[in-house]
């Protein structure tokens, strides 16, 4: 290794510890202000407290509403990511083994639909014409709406690189068209599956906008609603402020860590393929 590389090299480790202390102070700072006094955690400082008040997380759970957005949000972020993932690897196993002009206009669409903005009144008028305003079937709907597009792109790119050889012998040996897709395609869209289903997770749940105008009733509000409410309730109380947002922090960081090697590859093969 040459002194310019190892130069390099070192710059470059630099570069990622600096981003990462980026995201890991205010992580630190969360959880040393959600363990303190209300005097301490006012000051919002990485100082060590006097004394650990662990009762905070026992204060916030008494809030019965954090309960109830946290199974909002689970179930709302888990069927949305599924519904997502399963209709958007089929839309794309369809057009990427049907390269005609029809079926390329189709995915320009879904295309349009990642830089075409949301029309929010019509929508609206939309879920109240079918009674789904305020519903949870009417939010799903509208978040799988939402996130199809961007999942179709991700297939699309990573079907094309299956060979279609494998089509071709499961014919042959008598599966149908839902047998070929479950039991030989989709197996093999593990790692575009997880990442998506990652994205759309995350999204969904960190999700503040739409459940601002089309759930108006707060006994139906996810967990980013609900701290928004919590956080104007105890603005002098910042350390149980933080215990609440480290509560919401949980559910996000176990779908990443149990996810994240298939992040890499399933972003890089819905990029460079198809």
């Amino acid at each position: 290794m040459t002194r310019r590389t190892a130069t390099i090299n070192g710059l470059k480790e630099i570069s990622m510890w600096i981003l990462c202390l980026v995201i890991l102070v205010p992580i630190a700072m969360l959880l040393l202000n959600s363990v303190k006094n209300v005097t301490e955690s006012a000051a919002m400082s990485l100082k060590l407290p006097t004394s650990f008040h662990f009762d905070n997380f026992i204060t916030v759970f008494k809030d019965g509403k954090i309960f109830s957005s946290f199974g909002n949000s689970l179930l709302i972020s888990s069927v949305t990511s599924v519904i997502t993932i399963i209709t958007s690897s089929m839309a794309a196993f369809v057009m990427t083994r049907n390269r005609t002009r029809l079926y390329r206009y189709v995915y320009i669409l879904f295309l349009v639909g990642l830089i075409v903005p949301m029309n929010y009144i019509t929508t609206m008028k939309v879920l109240q014409m079918l009674h789904m305003i305020n519903t949870f079937t009417g939010i799903i709907l509208l978040y799988s709406a939402t996130f199809i597009p961007f999942t179709v792109f991700l297939f699309y790119g990573f079907v094309g690189g299956i060979p279609k050889e494998l089509d071709e012998s499961a014919v042959i040996d008598g599966c149908g068209g839902s047998g070929l897709f479950f039991r030989v395609i989709f197996p093999l869209m593990k790692p575009v599956s997880v990442t998506a289903l990652i994205i759309n997770f995350l999204n969904c749940w960190n999700d503040f906008v739409l459940p601002l105008y089309f759930l108006n009733s707060s006994s139906k509000w996810g967990m980013i609603m609900t701290m928004y409410n919590y956080f104007s309730q105890y603005i002098s109380s910042w350390n149980l402020v933080s215990a609440a947002m480290l509560i919401n922090l949980v559910p996000i960081l176990t779908v990443y860590v149990l996810g994240q090697k298939y992040i890499i590859s399933g972003m890089t093969a819905g990029a460079v393929k198809g």
